[in-house]
C-alpha cells in the first residue's frame, strides 16, 4: 500500500481543515515546499496536493506551489482542488503534476469529466469521491448530493475511471480512526485502486487500510500534529 502524506493549501500556506470547515483553518507551516521537502527527506516518494484556494474559487490557485514542489522535490504528486476546466488541467500538468483528482466536476458536469479520462487515461485521472453519510459531496465538502458514493464510483468504473480517493468527511481531520466498513464495502462490490483518505490517527489505522485491501493511503493531520513521525512512515514506504 502507498503512503501518502498530504499538504493542503491555503493562501499559500501549509494548513489543515477539519471535516472539510473553512472556519477551522490551521496553520501548520507558512512554507508547503518546506514541508515537502521534509516528506522527501524522510523518504516519501508520493505527495497528495489540494488547492484549499482553488476548491473555494471553482478555478486553479496555487499552481506556482506546485510548480515549486514538483521542480524541487521528486515527489510524486497528485493535485486537486478546484479543477472545473480542461485549462485548469493544462495548468496542473503543465505545473508537474503526475495525477489530478476531479471530485466536484465529476457530479457538476460528467461529460467533461469522461473527456478528461478518454483523453489523458485512467492513471492520470482520479476519481474523487467524498461523502457525507454516504452522500457524494462536492464544492469543497460545502454542497452534498443525493448520489450514493458506492453507486457513483461503479459508474465511473463503468467508464473508465481506475483510481478513487475517497473520504467520509465525519472521519476528516478527527484522528479518530478511518472508514473501514465503507472501503470494505467498496472494495467488495468494485474492482478499482482505492486510496483512502481521512481519519487516519496511528500506524495500526494504516495496517488495517492495507489489510482491506486499499492501494494507498491519504495521512495528513496525524503527520502535523506529530501522532505518526515520519520516521515510522518511512517503514511503511
Amino acid at each position: 500500500m502507498r503512503i501518502i502524506p498530504a499538504i493542503d493549501i491555503m493562501n499559500g500556506k501549509c494548513v489543515r481543515l477539519t471535516k472539510g470547515d473553512y472556519a477551522t483553518e490551521k496553520i501548520y507551516n507558512i512554507n508547503p515546499l518546506e514541508v515537502a521537502k521534509e516528506f522527501e527527506a524522510n523518504g516519501m516518494l508520493y505527495l497528495h496536493l489540494v488547492d484549499l484556494d482553488g476548491a473555494r474559487a471553482k478555478q486553479i490557485i496555487n499552481y506556482k506551489v506546485l510548480n515549486d514542489i514538483t521542480t524541487k522535490t521528486k515527489l510524486i504528486v497528485d493535485f486537486g482542488g478546484g479543477l472545473k476546466s480542461t485549462e485548469d488541467l493544462k495548468i496542473a500538468f503543465g505545473n508537474g503534476a503526475s495525477q489530478i483528482t476531479g471530485g466536484s466536476i465529476a457530479v457538476t458536469n460528467p461529460q467533461l469529466f469522461i473527456e478528461w479520462i478518454q483523453t489523458y487515461g485512467p492513471n492520470k485521472i482520479i476519481l474523487g469521491a467524498d461523502c457525507n453519510n454516504r452522500m457524494i459531496a462536492t464544492q469543497g465538502w460545502l454542497e452534498n448530493t443525493e448520489l450514493d458514493i458506492v453507486d457513483f464510483i461503479k459508474d465511473y468504473q463503468a467508464r473508465g475511471v481506475d483510481y478513487v480517493i475517497s473520504t467520509d468527511i465525519n472521519k476528516d481531520g478527527m484522528l479518530q480512526g478511518t472508514a473501514n466498513e465503507l472501503y470494505t464495502e467498496i472494495l467488495s462490490k468494485l474492482n478499482i485502486k482505492l486510496i483512502a483518505s481521512g481519519g487516519v490517527s496511528n500506524i495500526a489505522d494504516l495496517e488495517k487500510l492495507k489489510a482491506i485491501g486499499c492501494e494507498g493511503a491519504i495521512v495528513g493531520k496525524a503527520i502535523y500534529e506529530k501522532k505518526i513521525s515520519l520516521k515510522e512512515l518511512s517503514t511503511l514506504c
